[in-house]
């Protein structure tokens, strides 16, 4: 297995660069792995595909504003900051935009707030020392994936109406797709939707860069499974009812969750770092809802592992014959 077996051509005006309106109205490629079938619909006929007694999960947290503005205080150089994770008060873990130029012991301004550059570590991260807790809802703004180059005109629909919990810088884009009615709807029909959290972190947007993705270092992700999620997924398992995981965050950490015996999910709050690739074997998840991922990066390996190769790669090449908008606004995909 390499790298560049997860790679595909995208022309790029296929990349989503508004959301589609309404949220449950964008397309929805179904792939049925037993039968092994593609059908073409639209998000809000998953209905047709939830039966009473499926477990829903989905992860509700919440995008932080982590996209900073400053300058540097000698030479007054614009520069632009991710915060990627909290280490403590005033002290966070950032990327910083042509950040090679910035070394430790310089000195940034946000306003009224000076951050020092502590430390240098892998992958471009900075650790950022502010002479305060940083206020991030009067300094920052919600940040879009690089290749969103449209603005956003409502900051609130790169979230998803359920989101809760702050701590990502990212959303966990397979959720956008739904609405209030819609998982009201979904409720009626008897299927139980439940709630974890994991913050989406730097692999979300970091490529594969080795040849060898074993190798590939994972920023590790800080997630929470409660004692009531897990105790009802386990009880879903063993009565052989289906779970269903709304996007690759969802999955990671209930696979991270997993237990070998029962109960076949526990309690989880920590940090995880794992990293799904094909020959992974699920414990939890039987069905996903995710979207149109980038190539070569860990989220289309997860999914690949989920489906198999020759189905990801024929649903890929299907979805950019038919038109189908990729990427965090793009369209979505229910694997059955």
């Amino acid at each position: 297995m390499k790298t560049k077996d997860f790679d595909y051509h995208l022309p790029p005006e296929l990349i989503a660069q508004t959301p589609i309106e309404p949220r449950d109205h964008s397309r929805l490629m179904v792939l049925n792995r037993g039968e092994g079938t593609l059908s073409h619909r639209r998000f809000y006929d998953i209905m047709d595909y939830l039966a009473p007694g499926d477990v829903l999960v989905f992860n509700d947290s919440r995008v932080i504003p982590a996209r900073l503005i400053g300058r540097k205080t000698v030479g007054g150089g614009r520069t632009e900051v991710l915060l990627l994770r909290r280490l403590g008060p005033g002290t966070w873990e950032a990327l910083l935009k042509h950040g090679k130029r910035v070394k430790v012991g310089s000195r940034l301004e946000f306003g009224d707030h000076v951050a020092e550059v502590t430390a240098q570590g892998q992958d471009g991260v900075k650790t950022l020392r502010f002479s305060d807790d940083v206020p991030l809802g009067e300094l920052g703004s919600i940040p879009l994936p690089p290749y969103i180059r449209q603005p956003l005109e409502h900051p609130e629909r790169y979230q998803t109406v359920y989101a809760d919990t702050e701590g990502s810088v990212a959303a966990p884009t397979a959720g956008l797709h739904f609405t209030p009615q819609l998982i009201e709807k979904i409720k009626a029909k008897g299927v139980r939707c439940l709630f974890l959290t994991l913050h989406v972190g730097l692999d979300t947007f970091r490529p594969v860069r080795v040849e060898n993705p074993r190798q590939h270092p994972v920023h590790k992700e800080y997630g929470v499974l409660g004692a009531d999620t897990a105790d009802e997924i386990s009880r879903a398992k063993e009565e052989g009812r289906r779970v269903v995981a709304v996007g690759t965050t969802t999955v990671r950490l209930l696979e991270a969750a997993a237990s070998p015996q029962a109960p076949h999910i526990r309690e989880f709050n920590g940090w995880t770092e794992l990293l799904i690739l094909p020959g992974h074997r699920f414990q939890i998840v039987d069905s996903l809802v995710t979207n149109f991922h980038l190539p070569c990066s860990t989220l289309l390996m997860l999914v690949t592992a989920f489906a198999g190769k020759e189905v990801i790669t024929h649903a890929y090449r299907t979805a950019v014959e038919e038109a189908y908008r990729f990427y965090s606004f793009g369209d979505a995909m229910l694997i059955i």
